[in-house]
């Protein structure tokens, strides 16, 4: 009976410290925040955003700097879609390479 609960609390032991590594991105640390979990949060944010078209929007990023790229139908969809992306975590900066199509 004791090996058994001994095994199981080493069990649960084991998956809360695995739990952590899947929430570390979102805890604050001296770490940067990798380039994937900022595209996810980013491409959250303008599918989110009802003044921006998402779907038309690309979004990578390298090394904290996102770039958008795609076509967005004005200039305040343009630049509601580069606020959103600035206001994520971990972003450095952003490249705005969307284009206004009418």
């Amino acid at each position: 009976m004791r090996v058994k609960r001994a095994s199981l609390l080493v069990a649960a032991a084991t998956c809360a410290i695995a739990a952590g590594g899947v929430f570390a991105d979102t805890a604050t640390t001296d770490h940067p925040v990798k380039d994937s979990y900022i595209t996810t949060k980013v491409k959250a944010e303008l599918a989110k955003d009802s003044s921006t078209k998402a779907h038309n929007i690309k979004v990578t990023t390298k090394d904290g700097v996102v770039a958008l790229s795609g076509s967005v139908t004005s200039k305040a969809e343009k630049e509601k879609a580069e606020t959103d992306a600035r206001g994520i975590k971990g972003v450095v900066d952003v490249n705005n390479g969307l284009e206004v199509k009418q």
